[in-house]
């Protein structure tokens, strides 16, 4: 299991899979795609599992919300908000280590070390975007050299476009997540899931109606879900299930690779002040970000 600093996951990961071990990481995966695919790359060769620690896809709130999009009961997907800002940081906790909030340290800055989870949430409910323009402060409210509030737009291949948005110095703070469909909308705000349904069909309604300001009836669904609790335990059991049954883990490498590449294409997208396509060009952003490294302050004790 690895649990150092980021740069140090590929390094230990490789030698690991070499030396014929199974391998669990903690988040993020790596500090880049390129990074990335050496490891996936290191497993396919040693034939061994690879897990990473995203521990909130067992919410049962956060499978429901996976269920009821999977159900297709909500119609088409047209549009995803998403705010995650109760990742509150003091200046002392960037203070605390002396690897963290630097590029030759971390790495990156709320996309790599808070909000990896609510990433890889994001692309395991929705599938990845085609297309990331996004807006990262390097610093803003805190001393340090990497990012501390993203807004990040999205277009999906199907249409469908999403606003991620995501801060370190604010509260309370807001974990909203609204999905805009075409019977209504669903939003999963602090555990609670509710679903807007229409009665009929938006886009039908749009096509078909002779009002020209219509209205349509909703039923307002308070849908119940045991708990919003996560559990570790449960990733790592599912993880030794996974080596002695030969199954998958709850979040396999690949799974992970996704996650660490919308990241990574946010932050290009900020750096080199335009829209960035995926698949993203892992040699671009790996040569964007080592010059960063290159006049990062951090000094290592």
């Amino acid at each position: 299991m690895i649990v150092t600093p980021h740069y140090a996951h590929t390094t230990v990961a490789v030698d690991g899979f070499a030396a014929g071990y199974h391998v669990i990481s903690d988040k993020p995966m790596a500090v880049h795609k390129a990074d990335g695919i050496k490891m996936l790359d290191a497993q396919k060769a040693s034939g061994k599992k690879f897990g990473v620690m995203f521990q909130l896809r067992t919410s049962p709130a956060n499978k429901k919300f996976k269920e009821l999009l999977e159900s297709g009961e909500l119609g088409e997907i047209k549009r995803i908000n998403w705010i995650i800002t109760t990742w509150l940081r003091t200046q002392q906790y960037f203070n605390s280590g002396d690897w963290r909030a630097s590029w030759r340290g971390e790495g990156g800055g709320a996309l790599l070390n808070q909000c990896p989870h609510q990433l890889d949430l994001f692309q395991w409910f929705f599938g990845m975007p085609s297309k990331v323009t996004a807006f990262c402060h390097l610093g803003k409210y805190h001393n340090i050299e990497v990012e501390d509030e993203v807004t990040a737009y999205m277009e999906f291949a199907d249409g469908k476009t999403a606003v991620f948005v995501t801060s370190t110095a604010e509260a309370p703070g807001t974990n909203r997540l609204e999905v805009t469909c075409d019977r209504g909308r669903l939003v999963l705000e602090d555990g609670v899931l509710n679903f807007k349904r229409t009665e009929a069909s938006v886009s039908e309604v749009i096509a078909n109606s002779k009002e020209t300001f219509p209205t349509i009836p909703v039923w307002d669904v308070n849908i119940p879900v045991p708990s919003n609790e996560i559990s570790a335990t449960e990733v790592f059991e599912k993880f030794a299930d996974a080596v002695l049954n030969d199954r998958e883990p709850i979040v396999t490498g690949a799974d992970a690779l996704n996650e660490l590449e919308l990241g990574n294409a946010m932050l290009l997208s900020s750096l080199l002040k335009k829209e960035v396509k995926l698949p993203l060009d892992a040699a671009l952003y790996e040569a964007e970000l080592m010059k960063l490294v290159a006049t990062s302050s951090y000094k290592p004790v």
